[in-house]
């Protein structure tokens, strides 16, 4: 299983993002899928999940402003972030985990928000 992130770039405070993780091996559909970031200096952290039953988590710094869902048609798994903050600057991983099963993670793809 590979897992493609893209959409990450330069915004400015206030803006949007829309980030997109396609999984190969069509076996989306039986898992859960996350966003973590990681920020400079810091470790790796939970921004949103999302079940194979469409059940949303999401960390409380981007309650109100992220949302995830999922394409199991697609096997894409997506991030709309608004109302982006400097605060949400960091590297993006998309995630695929089931219980009993290894977890997937994707390559990364770095969002700064900047003016």
């Amino acid at each position: 299983v590979q897992l493609q992130a893209s959409g990450g770039g330069l915004v400015q405070p206030g803006g949007s993002l829309r980030l997109s993780c396609v999984a190969s091996g069509r076996i989306l559909s039986i898992m859960t899928a996350g966003w973590y970031r990681q920020a400079p200096g810091k470790q790796r952290e939970l921004v949103a999940t999302i079940t194979s039953g469409g059940s949303t988590n999401y960390a409380d710094s981007v309650k109100g402003r992220f949302t995830i869902s999922r394409d199991d048609a697609k096997s894409t798994v997506s991030l709309q972030m608004d109302s982006l903050k400097p605060e949400d600057t960091a590297v993006y991983y998309c995630k695929l985990e089931r219980a009993g099963w290894r977890n997937y993670w994707g390559q990364g793809t770095l969002v700064t928000v900047s003016s």
